[in-house]
């Protein structure tokens, strides 16, 4: 007996953490219609029950009640002649003219909105404990009892694994991050294909030649569904995008998945090697510049800064070029995979200008925190400066840094074709750059997906360190 009134007491606790759930999610306009649509049998039978509760509760006979007290007082004809004076005077009033049927519309829902506020501030009078039978209550009523809990169970299945997703904030803060992420990379296809659709240059007289004839032509754009319409090819591509079936290139015609798969890590790895140098070489450097404020260093530090910011990367490769290989032969001139030493100067190029943004952010950054009440305080009590600034200034300082590491890691990721071509380096931009000529569409679309992907994986993870980082956030995500 025992054993059965706990399995009991914990199937309640179960169900009434689900209705609380239910109803919380009911409040957000996104989440309400998923939970509706992925419950969909559940819903269904859930709205005959809320129609019939709703008409026998007190709060429904307590409305009716009232509606039909108003209504034998001849409020209803007094509000709509009062919306009618009303509604004429202020066309008079702006000039307007206006017919008879649209004047009786516009007061008929004027004052049928005076009604309503009138119903529900005697309701209010009448009984203040009155309340109306909401959906969310419909649905604990099904789920109390053991049986129906089960059977709502089986029918909406994926409407729980929502749920379930929602209970937990760090759960759902990632889940729906992935969403828009999904939604961000969808999105931009859709626009690059669409610039592509409606570019003037024909692949087909680019690879054929200026010799091809029509049917030459004609038999090319049929090959590779350029003949079908704007739509028809979009969902296509889109189709090929979800399934990474990306087809095949008008140029050589090479798998576009193979090729990305080949060229895309090489760029993938030189942004992230010159990501990390830069990071833990301006890190330092802006931190020095924050607690040395106007000193040789900060102006040294500050001056190299911008120079790394306003240098090209062409430039700056060529220079390298001209220097390091030409006339010194220390490095390759040209990227060689088997060769490390040739990945030396890409990723100094790479690296300058995202080392130069996070050391000024950095000191930016810290100069704001170091600054604040909290800081002066615990310096104030006698902490050590070294504590201070490792335990209070830098967590708080590397938001902004965080932000700025992410949207420079995902520039370079796409924005590295200038230094690919520099350095000859067969990767990802270069490949893109191209491409693009042509244009050839399938290649084109590839990059841009794997580009978008690993931006926008960058961006959950900016997002997800934003959590870790900041209290105040992971207080937003449980309360959200």
């Amino acid at each position: 007996m025992a054993l059965t009134g706990q399995v009991a007491l914990h199937q309640d606790s179960i169900a009434d953490k689900a209705v609380s759930i239910y109803k919380k999610m009911l409040r957000h306009p996104t989440y309400k219609w998923l939970l509706l649509i992925l419950g969909l049998p559940l819903s269904i039978i859930l709205i005959p029950i809320f129609r019939y509760f709703s008409a026998k509760s007190g709060y429904a006979r307590l409305k009716e009640s009232t509606v039909q007290e108003l209504t034998q007082s001849g409020l209803p004809a007094q509000l709509l002649q009062e919306a009618r004076e009303q509604v004429r005077r202020k066309h008079q009033f702006f000039g307007q003219s206006v017919n008879e049927k649209a004047l009786e519309q516009e007061a008929k829902a004027w004052a049928d909105t005076k009604f309503s506020n009138a119903v529900d501030q005697r309701m209010q009078l009448q009984q203040h404990t009155a309340e109306p039978f909401m959906f969310e209550h419909a649905f604990q009523w099904f789920i109390m009892h053991p049986a129906r809990f089960a059977l709502s169970i089986i029918i909406a299945f994926p409407m729980y694994v929502l749920m379930l997703i929602y209970s937990n904030p760090y759960v759902k803060y990632i889940i729906e991050r992935l969403v828009m992420a999904v939604l961000v990379i969808l999105g931009v296809s859709v626009l690059v294909f669409t610039i592509l659709y409606i570019s003037p240059m024909d692949p087909a007289s680019n690879l054929l030649g200026e010799t091809a004839t029509e049917e030459q032509i004609a038999s090319f754009n049929q090959l590779y569904g350029l003949d079908q319409p704007y739509l028809v090819q979009l969902w296509d591509t889109l189709k090929g995008i979800v399934t990474l079936d990306l087809g095949k290139s008008f140029a050589g015609n090479e798998l576009v998945s193979t090729a990305i798969a080949n060229k895309f890590p090489i760029t993938l790895t030189l942004t992230v090697i010159a990501t990390i140098l830069a990071v833990i070489i301006a890190l330092p450097i802006g931190i020095i510049s924050a607690t040395k404020p106007n000193s040789v260093f900060d102006y040294s530090f500050m001056f190299i800064a911008l120079l790394g910011l306003s240098i090209p990367n062409f430039w700056l490769g060529l220079i390298f070029i001209l220097n390091f290989s030409i006339k010194l032969s220390w490095l390759p001139a040209t990227y060689s995979p088997g060769n490390w030493m040739s990945a030396i100067m890409p990723v100094v190029v790479l690296g300058t200008a995202l080392m130069a943004s996070v050391a000024r952010m950095t000191r930016s950054s810290m100069l704001e925190v170091i600054h604040e009440d909290y800081i002066i305080t615990a310096r104030a009590k006698g902490l050590k400066s070294r504590h201070v600034l490792w335990k209070h200034a830098i967590g708080n300082a590397l938001i902004p840094i965080i932000t700025v590491i992410g949207l420079l890691f995902g520039s370079m990721l796409g924005g590295a074709a200038v230094t690919e071509k520099v350095f000859n380096i067969s990767g990802i931009g270069s490949y893109i750059v191209d491409r693009q000529f042509i244009p050839d569409i399938p290649s084109i679309m590839g990059g841009v997906v794997y580009t978008a992907i690993t931006i926008s994986i960058v961006n959950v993870i900016v997002d997800l360190l934003y959590a870790f980082l900041d209290p105040r956030i992971r207080s937003k995500m449980k309360q959200y």
